[in-house]
């Protein structure tokens, strides 16, 4: 029979042995959340104050550019504050708040690039229904929808996973806490508790099971696309065609970069499983798409820029005047 203990904090994985390296990823990291939070907040703000852009398209941008905040905050700011400090540890209150933060933004962002493909889908398929389809009440209803099944979904696991007795000491083989890792700590028939809640959250009419979600939401994603491609192939006009894939491009290749790595960091065989494979895929879903779906998003959408470059020449004309 193992021993159960009580934990009071867990032991994080330090991203390196030494304290030069240790001082390396500190201003690394520190570089990507600073152009994170950059480029996030330059969208909210663009979104914001420029009326053209109060679109159906522009305000799922809107809620994803909140999200992508909310999520490199959750983890990377504990992860730059150890390695500064040279330390690994994380209260058991602050690592529950970290599982419960980003299975929560993390499903909401899941469902939110959904319905910004069916919004592409309506946009390119079905123009003349788009105002019909996706008005604001309909708009807020989806984006209510998502953030409320993401939020349900995170309760449900988060009060199941701290509920089981932990008995393998309280190291966790990551840079941030996730469920995955806490589970390892747990005792050998624990996992049955946490298989029955994924039956259970398979069984409900919202779908709170990560990967089935997961799963509905990218084959809803390449079904869609694969419409809007279509379409867009048959339209005689070159620059018609260029304007259709400015929209649709960039999205695309953020749900790529997003749905991939996630894929992988939760449906990899144990087998290939090791730490440092586990940090550097959990590096590429938690802290790559947050600091460059801004520049995707920018890179190809004229409108994005314009905004953004409007906002940027408004505020220096004001600290100049000053």
């Amino acid at each position: 029979m193992p021993n159960i203990s009580s934990v009071s904090k867990f032991l994080l994985l330090a991203f390196a042995d030494k304290r030069e390296l240790q001082l390396l990823h500190f201003v690394l990291f520190l570089g990507i959340y600073l152009a994170a939070l950059l480029g996030n907040g330059l969208i909210l703000t663009a979104v914001t104050c420029d009326h053209r852009l109060h679109t159906p398209m522009y305000f799922f941008l809107f809620n994803l550019a909140f999200l992508d905040l909310g999520c490199i905050s959750t983890t990377l700011p504990k992860a730059m504050a150890n390695a500064l400090w040279n330390t690994r540890a994380i209260s058991y209150q602050g690592c529950a708040a970290q599982i419960l933060f980003s299975l929560f933004l993390v499903g909401t962002e899941f469902s939110l690039l959904t319905i910004m493909a069916y919004d592409r889908y309506v946009a390119i398929c079905k123009p003349l229904h788009y105002g019909s389809l996706l008005g604001s009440r309909a708009c807020a209803q989806m984006a209510a929808a998502a953030w409320g099944s993401g939020f349900l979904s995170a309760v449900l696991h988060t009060a199941n996973t701290f509920s089981l007795p932990l008995c393998q000491g309280n190291a966790v083989d990551q840079f941030f806490c996730e469920i995955p890792q806490i589970l390892k700590l747990s005792c050998s028939d624990a996992y049955l508790r946490e298989v029955g809640v994924v039956v259970f959250s398979v069984s409900l009419p919202v779908g709170l099971n990560h990967n089935t979600v997961l799963f509905a939401c990218s084959i809803f994603i390449v079904i869609s696309y694969i419409q809007v491609f279509r379409v867009v192939l048959r339209v005689p006009s070159e620059h018609g065609q260029h304007k259709a894939f400015s929209t649709c491009l960039p999205h695309l290749a953020v749900v790529s970069l997003f749905i991939s790595t996630v894929m992988f960091a939760y449906l990899k065989p144990s087998s290939i499983s090791s730490p440092s494979l586990d940090m550097v895929v959990a590096v590429l879903y938690s802290v790559v798409p947050p600091a460059v779906n801004p520049l995707i998003y920018s890179m190809r959408n004229q409108e994005l820029r314009d905004a953004v470059r409007t906002l940027l020449e408004y505020t220096i004309l004001q600290h100049v005047q000053l």
